[in-house]
């Protein structure tokens, strides 16, 4: 199991990868093209702004691994240490079942959107506004992997290249 999580992350983790180093060379080609020779590429700017979006949606799950939200830890911190592991699985109870709406509410959005295209690049906008049910099942399959360990010790799991969990950060601000 613990091989098929570290998969699932470096695969995650390869694909913001790529989409940040796509919209890196789609803009730097825009811009000296347009210094060079006066012309910009027409589809340039759409691109950067749907690799954005689509790397905002997939990126969420790595940074809620580790506790990079943004988090208010101070009715946590008051409780006890059985009334804190409560909270937790509320906690990701709760997060579970709105990840869950944002699926169904995303996929059926671009599912609506899927016969109009984008202005540039000629794309049917289902392949842009697919990016939130995505994102948010991508969300879902990482609260799944760190929920034990969060609802148990309030721990995260760390990015490291060694698949350990030796550091895992305590607290939910994690600041």
């Amino acid at each position: 199991m613990k091989r098929l999580e570290h998969l699932f992350v470096t695969l995650n983790g390869w694909a913001l990868i790529l989409m940040l180093s796509g919209m890196a060379l789609v803009v730097g080609a825009n811009i000296s093209l347009r210094y060079l020779t006066s012309h910009s590429l027409p589809w340039a700017d759409e691109l950067a702004r749907y690799l954005m979006i689509w790397l905002t949606f997939t990126g969420a799950g790595l940074i809620l691994r580790i506790g990079g939200h943004v988090a208010i830890t101070n009715l946590q911190d008051a409780l006890p240490a059985t009334g804190q592991k409560l909270l937790r699985a509320l906690i990701v109870l709760v997060l579970l079942v709105f990840f869950g709406f944002m699926v169904q509410v995303g996929w059926q959005y671009a599912q609506r959107m899927q016969y109009q295209v984008t202005p540039a690049l000629r794309l049917p906008f289902i392949y842009v506004y697919a990016a939130m049910p995505v994102g948010f099942a991508l969300l879902i399959a990482h609260l799944l992997l760190i929920a034990r360990p969060f609802i148990l010790a309030g721990s995260y799991k760390r990015l490291s290249s060694s698949g350990t969990d030796d550091g895992a950060l305590p607290g939910g601000a994690n600041g």
